[in-house]
């Protein structure tokens, strides 16, 4: 299983079609896959507990009760997945930087290896408005998959006025994922 993690609650713009077009790519070449929408579903920004880290770091789960442990057992169960985020300013969207930023005080400092340790990650980046940012934004995110022990593989900004043939780049990118055309942590 493959999962698709997109970020927009535009559910008939640039980011949805390309959740569409991985969720192609992966099943065309045999995969299963699932895309996650956290703009729709219950996923709050980080609180900050306690001395600043709470029981994220010492016990690596969070005490709100929302979508992030779904996510985070399906993560440690898949075979890779996409990030696919709106660019807002040169950075994800906020839904996307409240599941980075919660996802990474749970899983950077596990001992054994978090839940993303050595998956193999696509980042897709969608400015549909100016057109700008898309690098600051793949930017953020690989660092995400860097301090998560994820290997950031193929890269991608689309914008408005590149859509046709980048959307078939992640499609291709859907289908190298899930035929294991990348390379794997030992």
């Amino acid at each position: 299983m493959f999962i698709i993690i997109t970020a927009s609650p535009n559910t008939d713009g640039l980011t949805a079609a390309c959740g569409k077009a991985a969720f192609e790519g992966i099943t065309g070449a045999g995969g299963q896959a699932e895309i996650i929408d956290i703009s729709a579903a219950k996923l709050e920004p980080c609180r900050i507990c306690g001395d600043g880290w709470g029981v994220c770091r010492s016990e690596g789960k969070c005490i709100i009760d929302d979508i992030l442990p779904e996510i985070q057992a399906k993560i440690r169960n898949c075979e890779g997945l996409f990030l696919i985020t709106p660019v807002y300013w040169q950075q994800p969207s906020e839904r996307m930087k409240y599941f980075l930023d919660r996802f990474r005080r749970c899983e950077a400092f596990k001992q054994e290896g978090g839940a993303a340790y050595g998956k193999t990650v696509d980042i897709v980046a969608a400015a549909g408005g100016s057109g700008n940012g898309p690098a600051q934004c793949i930017a953020e995110m690989e660092f995400w998959c860097r301090h998560v022990g994820a290997i950031p593989a193929d890269r991608i900004g689309i914008t408005r006025f590149t859509r046709e043939p980048v959307m078939k780049a992640i499609t291709d990118m859907g289908a190298r994922l899930a035929k294991g055309e990348y390379f794997k942590r030992a």
